[in-house]
């Protein structure tokens, strides 16, 4: 008996500290670092409306291309059937503040053996009955509440995830479709390099006839030429591949059939942005990160709920042939039902372990929130940066260009009259080819970081072309609780 009561002494006490470390409230907020009053690079300020970013680029193909990326892609299929799953989960979330009530019927054969009067009688009756049971749990202390607010945040984490994921496919399909162009004009540099390969071999042997040229020129002009060959079928197999990640994206079967005109878009120069602190309210990653945080920050308050007792109340109520007269007798009901106040008491750690693992969790949503932060002012200094020096590197490969097609053609005359070897035309042409395919890849490079400009901003699609619209974040609200 001694024992007992030094054990039952030890469980009160372990209840009641128990009782106590559930007694503080968890309370995390996300908190972002400090937002400069100004981008840090020269030039960069403003303000950007949520503007028609596709319009940009003045590409009615691009346009329409990701209309179909937004339409097919199976990638954003799968995420917005996800946040369809999270909105029914939010739904029966709310269902655990009701009763939840059962039916039954239950039907079957009885059979007994009596012996009266020294005879065997086999007895056989039929049994059944229809019954109801039901419980429910009173929420006493906001943790079922607490519950519907955590599923609520998790449909709205999907629905940012959802609005990042339509600007990412969007802005991938942009990027695919000036790679794409990128690839075909870097073929048809290849294709003229080839021409002007067998052109200059022609010339050579057509020299080497005349005794104008040498066997050593010959050999070294077919070099060149089976250089170009080699080049050409390296273009090609990089202008499939970018026409079959294209076609990836749009949702269909990807066998390099797309084709492009292989021009790239000329763009204008970024005129302004918004401010750091302005960019949080755009970026979907930015405000799902944000999302996590409360996330965690209501699992941890469930886990201290958890730490206080709970009332549920469970009720049976059913009928057989032997009781049908006394269905409705409200005694014999308020007689089935039971009620039952749970206190935890020893669970060996568990729940207040889970709670520290839950708070300690919700600090790490909390750096991961900072670090998106941080990440997304980075990325949009780093695209606007890029673009002034892209511009300028364009300009410059142009000029490049324009001086090598003159060098090319004052070295085709001076080979032909002999004032030149062929060492020197070959390099000639070459400066020129390289400048060409230069450019080309100079007007990428801008092309793709414009794009990613926009995506840095969080820009969002247009509704038009399958976006939220306007008015998402009004509509993605964490609902109240009933």
């Amino acid at each position: 008996m001694k024992r007992s009561s030094i054990f039952l002494g030890a469980v009160l006490a372990t209840g009641c500290s128990t009782i106590r470390d559930a007694t503080t409230p968890v309370e995390i907020d996300a908190v972002a670092p400090d937002a400069p009053e100004q981008w840090a690079a020269a030039g960069v300020a403003g303000k950007a409306e949520q503007s028609d970013w596709l319009a940009g680029f003045n590409d009615d193909v691009l346009t329409t291309l990701v209309e179909e990326a937004l339409a097919n892609n199976p990638t954003l299929d799968a995420q917005i059937a996800t946040r369809q799953a999270f909105i029914e989960d939010a739904r029966a979330q709310r269902g655990t503040l009701f009763p939840q009530i059962d039916g039954r019927f239950e039907a079957g054969a009885q059979r007994s053996v009596q012996i009266f009067a020294g005879e065997v009688v086999d007895f056989q009756n039929a049994v059944w009955g229809v019954g109801l049971s039901g419980s429910w749990e009173a929420d006493l202390w906001g943790r079922l509440r607490t519950g519907i607010r955590i599923a609520d945040t998790e449909r709205l984490i999907t629905e940012t995830d959802l609005a990042g994921a339509r600007l990412s496919i969007a802005a991938q399909t942009a990027i695919s479709w000036v790679q794409l162009n990128s690839a075909i004009a870097q073929e048809r540099v290849a294709e003229a390099t080839l021409e002007a390969r067998q052109r200059t071999q022609f010339l050579t042997e057509r020299r080497l006839a005349r005794g104008l040229s040498t066997a050593l020129d010959v050999r070294l002009s077919r070099t060149t030429t089976f250089q170009a060959e080699a080049s050409l079928a390296a273009q090609q197999r990089i202008r499939a591949d970018a026409a079959r990640s294209l076609e990836v994206l749009l949702g269909r079967y990807p066998s390099a059939e797309i084709d492009a005109p292989a021009v790239l878009p000329s763009l204008e120069p970024i005129e302004a942005i918004l401010s750091p602190a302005d960019l949080l309210a755009r970026r979907p990653d930015v405000a799902a990160a944000e999302a996590r945080v409360m996330a965690a920050g209501l699992r941890a308050e469930d886990a201290r709920l958890a730490l206080f007792p709970s009332l549920r109340i469970d009720a049976f109520y059913g009928t057989s042939q032997d009781t049908i007269r006394r269905a409705f007798d409200p005694e014999l009901a308020a007689q089935r039902a039971i009620g039952n106040l749970v206190q935890p008491l020893f669970t060996g750690g568990q729940l207040r372990a889970r709670k520290r693992a839950a708070i300690a969790r919700a600090e790490a949503s909390l750096s991961d929130y900072a670090s998106s932060v941080l990440t997304a002012w980075r990325e949009v200094e780093d695209a606007f940066a890029a673009d002034a020096f892209l511009a300028r590197e364009e300009a410059a490969q142009f000029r490049a260009l324009e001086e090598a097609r003159e060098a090319e053609l004052l070295a085709e005359r001076q080979y032909q009259n002999g004032l030149i070897s062929i060492f020197e035309l070959i390099d000639a042409q070459t400066r020129r080819l390289n400048s060409e395919a230069a450019l080309v890849t100079a007007r990428t490079q801008r092309a793709v970081n414009r794009v990613e400009y926009h995506l840095a901003l969080g820009g969002g699609v247009p509704a038009t072309y399958g976006g939220l619209p306007d008015g998402m974040a009004k509509a993605i609200e964490v609902s109240e609780t009933p």
